[in-house]
């Protein structure tokens, strides 16, 4: 498991108790004894307003095609939880170097870094 890698993970819900399935970007690989990995939610969802800080994600085009994602989704790189590595079910992709590229300008503007 390695970042830029998408895969299927219980993710926390957003203001509630409870998890559900759904597609992750891994921003981090193992980190700490206990294996834990940095993650983004990903939506099928498409939001109304995109935020600076989501990515379309269109596996119909090359940059993405690679992603293993069924649907057009959105990457919300400000939804971000530390998950185990118990909670990922399998992987289904990963993002290109182009994509991955522009998650990591992404992030340095919304963390300002």
């Amino acid at each position: 498991m390695a970042p830029n890698e998408i895969y299927l993970a219980s993710f926390p819900f957003g203001g509630s108790i409870g998890m559900k399935l759904r597609p992750v970007l891994l921003l981090t690989g193992p980190v700490g004894p206990v294996p834990e990995f940095l993650t983004a939610y990903i939506s099928s969802v498409n939001p109304a307003v995109i935020l600076p800080s989501d990515l379309v994600l269109d596996p119909n085009l090359p940059e993405y095609a690679s992603s293993g994602l069924k649907l057009t989704s959105t990457l919300r790189l400000h939804k971000l939880a530390t998950l185990h590595e118990r909670t990922f079910v399998r992987r289904l992709g990963n993002l290109s170097q182009v994509a991955a590229t522009e998650v990591s300008q992404r992030l340095r503007v919304l963390l300002k870094i």
